[in-house]
């Protein structure tokens, strides 16, 4: 499974331009497509950046959901109202919407922050900020990680 690691600061410029990172764009490569859905978070200030076939998969869940109810119509409202679907240019670069500039609160530079099945991007301060959150929530309770059947205990070959 390919994944989106590591973390990384970028300059954005007056066009709205920011370059993809390299490791980011050959993560994608490896999933088969360049084409991605970048949208406003719903939980933090920032842009989650998802590969179209796992924003596709993701958002099917909504078919879970009665499609005349509150729920279904505030999660609907909040994957595809403010999203935009797009591709990095022949330079690995995007352009950020204006909406998507705001709701990040981005100025010269861009953080963007691995999160596995997908990467978000932030203002370089604010990811600081909620790395280190998340990373004292995380040691509060104690988080771990199930085992998955069939493989050894961590630490063991």
């Amino acid at each position: 499974m390919t994944h989106f690691m590591g973390t990384f600061t970028g300059k954005l410029d007056k066009k709205g331009r920011v370059s993809v990172p390299a490791s980011f764009r050959s993560a994608l490569e490896r999933l088969g497509t360049l084409e991605m859905v970048l949208r406003l978070s719903h939980r933090d200030p920032c842009v989650e950046a998802w590969p179209l076939p796992s924003f596709e998969a993701m958002a099917g869940g909504i078919d879970q959901l009665d499609v005349f109810s509150d729920a279904h119509d505030d999660l609907s409202l909040s994957l595809f109202a403010d999203a935009f679907p797009m591709r990095p240019d022949g330079d690995g670069r995007l352009v950020l919407p204006e909406e998507l500039i705001g709701h990040a609160n981005l100025t010269e530079a861009v953080t963007f922050m691995g999160l596995g099945k997908l990467f978000q991007l932030w203002e370089p301060e604010a990811a600081k900020a909620r790395a280190e959150a998340a990373r004292q929530r995380a040691r509060e309770r104690a988080l771990t990680i199930p085992a998955r059947p069939g493989l050894p205990p961590a630490g063991r070959a």
